[in-house]
């Protein structure tokens, strides 16, 4: 097969809201720097980066407000509207040999994998949460890990109200998961690429096509790497461990801070999210718990290489998180809920997992963190190997891009 010298990348957001946009940029810019050229396609949005093809995004749809709004949006899902003329637009003037799909679900709509597989154009998918299984897309029901829509009984979407808890989105969620169902993606994708063990597990109980699954970690980008590698990792560590994430009930954050404010260690929380300003209120007097709010990189980078230790006490199926993989980066051990993707990152040299949902074993490894001593500049060299993009950027080209 010719070497593929063009790449469009498709996701529903052109900016850094969220870990699928961060990876996306990432992507282009690790591309571009190695001789692909890379493009990119998603839909209009005021915070959008500026864009070649810009003025060819599909128009923004908006899922609230008037009922027109909202008919426009249900019609997105299914890929009606100016998204297939927009997006055949881009595949004709550019021409790409690779079509890399990201987050489009909603926004812009698979109709674009499909699009692009009826021109015999190689269509990859990278999976950053669990849509094509879960029509909510993050598993959880009643806080709660959930598969009941993993066999193709998407009507528990509706039973259940999964969506925002209301039978109208529901609906709209239900439709696009009959309309986007594993056979029709399936036919459309010629290769899924999964950053963690687990959710290609997930999807191979989903019934996809094993043959059509590669896992693929997420990588560092070179920035931040780079500054990992110039900060140097120190045995020297200031006293208290840290969280970096988002305030919200599946990231099991109420948890945490019930344990940590009967535990004897100082504990940063780095993060906003809805939970914030109920749990700055009912911590306030917390003589070990301190709010940073958010951070911004180069803080959070300082934050990870002081601590002794980071937790991740997530009570969902996270995939790859980015704090976990920047943590180790920075030398420091992780504990972390034996949940998703998470074990797949730690292991005895680099931290200890614990039961989700279970406040016993998470103090526990919290104590048992804090008594041990690490190694912390193994920890970061494994770890700048392991996400380097150099070796993201070669299981890329060749077994996901198929490149000669």
């Amino acid at each position: 097969m010719p070497m593929a010298r063009r790449v469009l990348l498709v996701n529903k957001f052109y900016y850094p809201r969220g870990g699928d946009c961060v990876v996306v940029l990432n992507t282009e810019a690790l591309l571009r720097e190695n001789g692909v050229e890379v493009q990119v396609f998603a839909m209009e949005y005021p915070q959008n980066l500026p864009a070649h093809y810009q003025d060819r995004f599909a128009s923004r749809v908006n899922f609230g407000g008037s009922l027109g709004n909202q008919w426009r949006a249900m019609k997105r899902t299914l890929g009606l509207g100016d998204v297939r003329e927009r997006f055949e637009a881009v595949l004709d003037d550019f021409k790409p040999d690779v079509v890399h799909l990201h987050n489009v679900h909603s926004y812009l709509s698979p109709v674009v994998g499909e699009l692009a597989h009826r021109r015999g154009i190689r269509v990859v998918w990278t999976l950053h949460d669990y849509k094509l299984l879960c029509p909510r897309y993050d598993c959880l029901l009643g806080g709660k890990p959930c598969e009941k829509c993993f066999t193709g009984a998407k009507y528990n979407v509706l039973l259940h109200r999964c969506m925002k808890n209301s039978l109208p989105a529901s609906v709209v969620a239900w439709l696009e998961a009959t309309k986007w169902d594993r056979r029709t993606l399936e036919r459309n994708t010629d290769i899924f690429v999964c950053p963690s063990e687990f959710i290609a597990g997930k999807m191979r109980q989903g019934g996809f096509n094993p043959d059509k699954i590669k896992v693929l970690n997420n990588f560092l980008d070179p920035v931040k790497l780079d500054h990992y590698k110039r900060m140097g990792t120190s045995d020297e560590r200031e006293d208290y461990y840290c969280f970096v994430g988002r305030l919200s009930h599946e990231k099991g954050v109420e948890d945490l801070l019930e344990v940590a404010s009967h535990l004897p260690y100082r504990l940063r929380v780095a993060g906003s999210g809805v939970l914030e300003p109920e749990l700055r209120i009912r911590y306030a007097n917390s003589p070990h718990i301190e709010f940073l709010g958010m951070q911004d990189a180069q803080q959070v980078a300082k934050l990870l290489a002081r601590a002794r230790f980071s937790i991740m006490p997530s009570q969902c199926y996270d995939n790859n998180p980015l704090s976990v993989v920047e943590s180790l980066c920075a030398g420091t051990p992780v504990a972390g809920s034996q949940i998703g993707g998470i074990p797949e990152l730690i292991d005895s040299s680099n931290g200890v997992v614990f039961q989700p949902f279970d406040k016993e074993t998470l103090s526990t490894a919290i104590t048992m963190m804090m008594a041990r001593e690490w190694n912390h500049g193994e920890i970061a060299a494994k770890a700048l190997e392991r996400f380097a993009p150099s070796a993201h950027l070669e299981v890329l080209l060749k077994d996901v891009y198929c490149l000669g």
